[in-house]
């Protein structure tokens, strides 16, 4: 019995330590899953958006912003006006003072505190404004300098902003006309500065819609172009005095006293070929510095802000901010010379702003203060104006920090160490390149895709860096880089993990030595080149799904014609000028689509409620996006038209749905979706 006893005591003694080693081993377990779980950043992580409130009644539509010497907060409007807000901060949970400063001006798009005083751009003046009498009001409206206009509604005008010699910089938007920017007026299209003494000369041509521009921390001019005819996307471009940077229509004016562009329209080539290699054969031609690919990183490029010692922002001092009015969003530029010569890398930033982003300003505790207006311009922000604040919380996100070109690849840096396991891993990046056309024509499709396989990896002692040796680098092209798979030391994943180099010039230096240690495998390479066949076949794909519902001839069954003809056509806001169309089910119907805007739409009709999705799909499409006229594949997408660009138009027919409902027509280009809509309701 004895025996017995002890034999099942020992039995439960073992079952007790086998019961505490497996809770021990499951803590440990989970303790491990604990530490490794990967954490996904987000951009309101560290970011803040706050609203500046606006007064019922002022009609903020913001088209310049400055500070002034008490920290007030000048804003001038498309209406003509300027506001001085006091306490823009809202400190103290205090609301902002809004006062009327200057009123009557024509669409002032520019402002800026110089030297005391306050200039305005006009649509066709610089203006001093002075309050004479300190009750608060201007009461002097003096012109500086004055241009011609010829009355047509694209003649913006943009400015001032001080150059390194205390010149003043201002750029004249060309006019549109039918499917075509024109110079109509003298110097528009170009940049031009006033001298202090109230001088004007000639600086740089071949500007579109140069919306904005701003100094770097060496003094250099970078101009923001918008996508457009001779524009294949968006972009940022170094000026200097003499360029030419693409449109040929300002050089009407080439010949005149003070030019300092001798180029005529007759010397720029209509092929279609990349702006880098027309370039090589046009002297003085000039591409951009970091393009801009349209519609991921915005479709209506706008404010610069440089990074100085007045931001607080993060760890990317000296960088370039740059923000989109279309998408509502700011992007990040970090730029570098080689060989004398401007080019480097735009990511993300932050989005979500409520209304289409014109102008950035820095404020005195270095937040970054955004001033909007979409009205006529359409911006996925759907407020028509507005005033935000974007507030760094000062913790530092997981980021690619800049990336540099090398001459046999790219050199990554990062703001925090890499996991090592992960850097080394070829899986986690993917590069591959593209360009746009150069011609006439408005914007351009993505053209000549290319893999970029990595063939070695190498990570730098600290972990913050990281070189990519990359095969089939190409000179003038966007190569766009990818690291979604990479994480931090802290098991952070990157907070935008991708961006794209512009590949101006590669840099002299020594190449890495592949060694076995930092060489991507065989396999490795191989299954690189497989993803990248997989993404260029991805836009054929879309455009077979979608054939069927874009039919541009009567079918041949219809023997006894339409039921219904509907000719639909755009007005200026994007807005369709048919707002409801009523159909009978089963109908057969001819719809001609006219695009007498001056940027591209299509009309896509879709499911009941399903015009937001469609609108998000689309955008989601990227690169290959233009390639199947922004029209995602899938149910939803019932009927379409093609892209249309200006003054272009397609008729398609189709069977209205047998099951009666509003259905929703709709602009899918990117960015236009939100305004751009209207009801096909389809009746018993």
């Amino acid at each position: 019995m004895t025996t017995l006893y002890f034999t099942l005591f020992r039995l439960l003694k073992r079952m007790l330590c086998l019961a505490i080693c497996i809770g021990a081993a499951a803590h440990l377990s989970a303790q491990n899953q604990t530490d490794t779980a990967i954490h996904v950043q987000k951009e309101e992580d560290f970011y803040a958006i706050q609203t500046v409130p606006i007064p019922e009644g002022i009609l903020l539509e913001a088209g310049g912003m400055t500070f002034l010497p008490d920290d007030a907060l000048a804003v001038s409007t498309r209406r003509g006006e300027v506001w001085i807000i006091t306490n823009p901060y809202m400190k103290n949970g205090s609301a902002p003072h809004y006062r009327l400063f200057a009123q009557g001006m024509h669409e002032v798009l520019g402002l800026n505190y110089i030297n005391g005083d306050i200039y305005a751009v006009q649509r066709s003046e610089l203006t001093r404004l002075r309050d004479l009498d300190g009750d608060g009001e201007a009461d002097e409206y003096e012109t500086v300098y004055s241009w011609p206009l010829a009355a047509n509604y694209h003649e913006f005008s943009y400015g001032p902003v001080l150059d390194r010699d205390g010149n003043m910089i201002l750029t004249l938007n060309l006019a549109w006309v039918g499917d075509h920017g024109e110079s109509l007026s003298k110097w528009h299209g170009w940049m031009i500065k006033i001298t202090p003494d109230g001088k004007m000369k000639p600086f740089a041509a071949g500007m579109r819609s140069p919306a904005a521009f701003a100094l770097n921390n060496k003094g250099d001019i970078f101009y923001a172009e918008n996508q457009g005819d001779w524009v294949g996307s968006g972009s940022i471009t170094h000026v200097a005095e003499g360029d030419f940077v693409g449109n040929p229509a300002s050089l009407v004016w080439s010949h005149l006293p003070g030019s300092t562009v001798t180029l005529k329209k007759e010397d720029i080539p209509d092929t279609g070929e990349p702006k880098y290699d027309v370039a090589k054969r046009v002297p003085g031609l000039k591409p951009p510095s970091v393009w801009f690919p349209h519609t991921i990183l915005g479709i209506s490029t706008a404010g610069i802000i440089n990074y100085d010692v007045k931001g607080k922002m993060g760890p990317f001092e000296g960088q370039l901010f740059v923000g989109d009015q279309g998408q509502s969003k700011i992007m990040r530029v970090y730029l570098e010379q080689v060989k004398g010569v401007y080019q480097g890398i735009v990511f993300p930033f932050r989005e979500g702003f409520s209304s289409g982003i014109l102008r950035l300003n820095w404020g005195s505790d270095g937040s970054m203060f955004v001033g909007m207006t979409s009205r006529g311009w359409g911006s996925t922000g759907r407020e028509e104006y507005g005033l935000q604040r974007m507030v760094w919380n000062g913790k530092t996100a997981f980021e690619m920090k800049t990336v540099q070109a090398r001459p046999d690849g790219f050199e990554i840096e990062f703001t925090q160490p890499v996991d090592e396991q992960s850097a080394r891993d070829a899986a986690s990046y993917q590069i591959s390149s593209f360009t746009y056309k150069y011609h006439h024509n408005y914007g351009s499709p993505v053209i000549n895709q290319g893999s970029c396989p990595i063939k070695a990896i190498a990570v730098s002692p600290d972990r913050l860096k990281v070189r990519l040796v990359v095969d089939s680098l190409r000179l003038g092209y966007i190569h766009e880089i990818k690291a979604e798979g990479l994480l931090s030391a802290e098991r952070n994943t990157l907070l935008h993990s991708f961006g794209f180099y512009t590949l101006n010039q590669l840099p002299d230096g020594e190449k890495l030595a592949l060694t076995a240690e930092n060489r991507v495998n065989a396999a490795a390479l191989q299954h690189q080149h497989s993803m990248q066949h997989e993404i260029a076949k991805a836009p054929a794909k879309a455009s077979k799904a979608t054939d069927v519902k874009h039919m541009t001839k009567q079918p041949a069954a219809w023997t006894k014609g339409t039921d219904r003809s509907i000719v639909i056509g755009t007005k200026p806001g994007l807005k369709f000028d048919v707002e409801t169309i009523t159909v009978k089910a089963g109908s057969r119907v001819k719809l001609t689509f006219n695009n007498n805007d001056d940027m591209l739409h299509n009309l896509v009709i879709t499911q009941p409620g399903a015009a937001d999705k469609v609108g998000e799909a689309a955008t989601k499409l990227g690169l290959n996006g233009e390639k199947s006229g922004f029209v995602p594949a899938g149910a939803d997408v019932l009927f379409h038209t093609r892209l249309l660009g200006p003054t272009e138009k397609e008729t398609i027919y189709f069977t209205a749905p047998t099951q009666p409902g509003d259905y929703q027509y709709v602009c899918t280009y990117p960015g236009h979706y939100v305004v751009m809509r209207g009801v096909l309701r389809v009746t018993k």
